[in-house]
């Protein structure tokens, strides 16, 4: 899965939480920008580990900040 996969993909997911309803890019900041609070984020890590079949350890989510880090993780995830 290519990065542009995994981007639509994660897209598709954040429209849930995406409760102020942000243009959401690279440089967008989850508890800044989209004001996730640390349930919200957890919440939304288990969506994405569910689809990807993936585990996000806790030291990986403490280093990603913005969407596009995570998207980076995901696909680097993927191998």
């Amino acid at each position: 899965m290519d990065r542009s996969e995994v981007d639509t993909s994660i897209r598709a997911l954040i429209e849930s939480f995406n409760k102020k309803g942000m243009d959401i890019s690279d440089a967008t900041r989850f508890t800044d920008d989209l004001e996730f609070d640390s349930l919200t984020v957890m919440d939304f890590v288990a969506a994405i580990e569910d689809e990807f079949d993936i585990i996000i350890s806790m030291n990986l989510q403490a280093e990603i900040e913005t969407y596009g880090q995570l998207v980076d993780a995901v696909v680097k995830l993927l191998g």
